[in-house]
């Protein structure tokens, strides 16, 4: 029963189908999460007894570094599938998801600089963290050139494909760097398995923010993915078909080409 549905997700007519009605939710529930933990950290957070209010600038930080790397392990998952299975679903999802892990990337590392001039005296050091935060964001500028720049789309796919299971051996590093090496990152604070060291006032809008980010993040892929698919499937039956019936998918597959 698990692999039956494991192949039926890589029909991209049945995933066309069964994400439509997952985006709205996904959509509404980040809206609301965002804008509950945003209000909640920024306004009626108890101010950091050494930063004082320029820790509030984690509600933001915290959640896009965790999504960044999130995304890059997904990305890795999906080339696995690509190389093994070769599920065209799975490249749609490689090439949609890594300009929005590169962005979170951006404001993962820009955020960190805001957060470490009052904090550290300086935008930028090359903190282990730091420096393997930037080749992260490297890593995702390569998927999406070598997606780019490869004409044939199999052999873009499996190129990505390699190139995403192969750095992924950053992420540990990102993860356990400030334990492997004399940083001045500090550790994480907040992790989704481990008891919060901040109190239940600073953690609860901060745990809002980051599953609003994740949902953010779900809507946004979902929502790409759809459009990848109409302008990849264009010439097939069930885009045409549903072409006909709807205007709506006519006006994506055109915004899509």
């Amino acid at each position: 029963m698990t692999f039956r549905w494991f192949h039926r997700m890589g029909s991209p007519k049945w995933f066309y189908e069964t994400s439509g009605r997952f985006m709205p939710w996904l959509g509404g529930l980040a809206a609301l999460l965002i804008m509950v933990g945003v209000i909640w950290g920024l306004a009626f957070a108890p101010s950091d007894y050494q930063q004082g209010n320029s820790f509030r600038i984690m509600y933001v930080h915290v959640p896009a570094a965790m999504l960044a790397q999130s995304c890059y392990v997904m990305l890795a998952i999906c080339g696995v599938v690509r190389l093994v299975w070769r599920m065209k679903i799975a490249d749609v999802a490689l090439q949609c998801a890594a300009p929005i892990g590169a962005w979170m990337t951006v404001v993962a590392l820009v955020t960190g600089s805001i957060w470490g001039k009052p904090t550290w005296g300086s935008w930028w050091v090359w903190d282990a963290r730091l420096t393997s935060m930037l080749i992260l964001l490297f890593l995702y500028f390569g998927l999406i050139a070598l997606g780019n720049a490869i004409t044939n789309r199999n052999s873009a796919a499996q190129a990505c494909a390699v190139l995403a299971v192969v750095g992924v051996i950053n992420i540990p590093i990102i993860k356990y760097s400030v334990e492997w090496w004399n940083t001045l990152h500090q550790s994480s604070s907040f992790s989704l398995t481990e008891k919060p060291t901040m109190p239940p006032e600073m953690w609860l809008p901060l745990l809002l923010m980051v599953l609003g980010f994740y949902c953010f993040f779900g809507a946004v892929l979902l929502l790409r993915m759809r459009l990848e698919l109409l302008k990849r499937e264009s010439r097939t039956r069930w885009v045409r078909s549903m072409v006909m019936d709807s205007p709506l998918a006519l006006g994506a597959m055109r915004a899509a080409r």
